[in-house]
């Protein structure tokens, strides 16, 4: 039956949709740092879209590397066939990864990453003769995507209720969230480093001839931007190393710049065994994800196999050839512009700009790294994230995008805000922050 209501076919993801299609807020276009409203209203861009524009919007050469691919190659198969775009691309990635991560999958999003650095744990595990490795270990408030492996794995609890038992054979850390000790705290904080410990508990559990990785974002973002402690990552790695399990670092909002460098990984000095990634790729112009591997679990399983395939898994669109383009153009555009070192020069006045908020109504905790940052509110007795949600929609209608997640404000804008911008973010919402109940 045909519908009147022009919202009411797009069931929307990660929305309350009657609320939503009630008062809809829509963007029509976009460029550099702004949106435009439906209204024609110009919107102050301070989460890069969802965590993926990190070189603003709408840039002309992305654009026309993939107009130009979408005239001359639209589709090209990459099982058992290939396209020269893919491994050029690939290249690329692995020269922007820690050393000895050089050997790259492509997917079309941060959670066909996820579940696909997965697999490649246990198809690793397997191939080194350690099958009965079959058991992850994720972290309380992580956030790995929403496939049922990531889902599994990730330990925010709204997101895994209502599905059930997920996968078997997963446990979790406690996260590192620690409000009482490191409240106000610029870039890493200093208590928490002996929660890597959780690690050698579920180890002692369950026996390290079980778990085949763990899976940790570096900086949690999705949960409200949780830094690590100083040396828990560091540990994380140590222990990994003692019991042959496998670590994984989700990097699918840190990498490509949004630190101040090209993976979280090289910020904080420690190198996993595999990456995943996807947002900042391509700018988000068209969907990607990749997995960067190390040599030695990439050639265990791929030097270890009989003739044939060797790991049977991947996706219609692997490498698809506008995806491809738009992930070339987009490193060729950080590279020349230098966003990632200019993300690392911003960092120090973006968190003087955050840290300006402490003592504003509601304020309970302020965090940031690179040009991320975390505003955590104290929650309306009995509405959780009902004050978060307002503060949302009030910066909206402002003028300012934000993040809204639980009773938390992120914030990360494009790699190419302006101070003045960075200014005004701050200020809408040191005066929005005064009228919110």
């Amino acid at each position: 039956m045909l519908e009147n209501d022009p919202l009411a076919a797009f069931w929307m993801p990660f929305t309350a949709n009657r609320a939503y299609k009630a008062t809809p807020r829509q963007l029509v276009a976009a460029k550099d740092m702004h949106y435009t409203a439906s209204d024609g209203r110009q919107v102050l861009d301070g989460t890069a879209g969802l965590w993926c524009v990190n070189a603003g919007h709408c840039r002309a050469p992305i654009a026309a590397a993939i107009a130009k691919t979408a005239a001359t190659l639209d589709f090209a198969p990459t099982f058992q066939l290939g396209h020269p775009t893919a491994f050029e691309l690939a290249s690329r990635v692995a020269a922007l990864m820690p050393a000895g991560l050089d050997r790259v999958f492509f997917t079309n999003s941060g959670s066909e990453s996820v579940d696909t650095a997965l697999k490649i744990a246990l198809a690793y595990q397997r191939a080194r003769g350690q099958g009965g490795r079959t058991r992850f270990i994720g972290r309380e408030r992580g956030y790995h995507g929403t496939g049922f492996g990531g889902t599994s794995v990730g330990g925010l609890v709204n997101n895994r209720r209502a599905f059930g038992a997920l996968l078997p054979g997963v446990d979790h850390m406690r996260h590192t969230h620690d409000l009482a000790r490191n409240a106000f705290t610029r870039g890493m904080p200093a208590h928490g480093t002996e929660l890597a410990e959780d690690l050698e508990r579920l180890v002692g559990l369950h026996g390290a001839d079980t778990i085949a990785a763990v899976i940790v974002e570096p900086m949690a973002g999705s949960t409200g931007v949780l830094v690590p402690p100083a040396g828990y990552l560091e540990r994380l790695r140590t222990i990994c190393n003692t019991h042959g399990i496998l670590l994984i670092f989700d990097e699918v909002i840190s990498a490509y710049g949004r630190l101040g460098t090209a993976t979280a990984a090289e910020l904080f000095g420690v190198t996993p065994d595999i990456i995943t990634m996807a947002k900042g790729l391509t700018n988000a112009a068209v969907p990607m994800g990749a997995v960067a591997v190390a040599r030695g679990v990439h050639d265990a399983i791929v030097e270890g196999a009989p003739d044939g395939i060797e790991f049977f898994h991947g996706y219609t669109y692997s490498g698809h050839p506008l995806a491809a383009a738009a992930g070339l153009a987009t490193l060729d555009l950080y590279k020349a512009e230098g966003l990632f070192e200019r993300a690392a020069s911003l960092s120090e006045y973006w968190s003087d700009a955050v840290h300006s908020l402490k003592g504003k109504r509601h304020v309970i905790d302020l965090r940031n790294i690179g040009l991320v940052a975390g505003i955590e509110l104290e929650p309306r007795p009995g509405a959780p994230s009902k004050r978060a949600t307002e503060l949302f929609h009030a910066a909206f209608d402002s003028g300012l995008l934000v993040r809204a997640t639980g009773d938390i404000i992120a914030l990360s804008p494009p790699l190419i805000v302006e101070k003045p911008q960075i200014d005004e973010m701050f200020g809408k919402l040191a005066d929005l922050l005064a009228t919110i109940d």
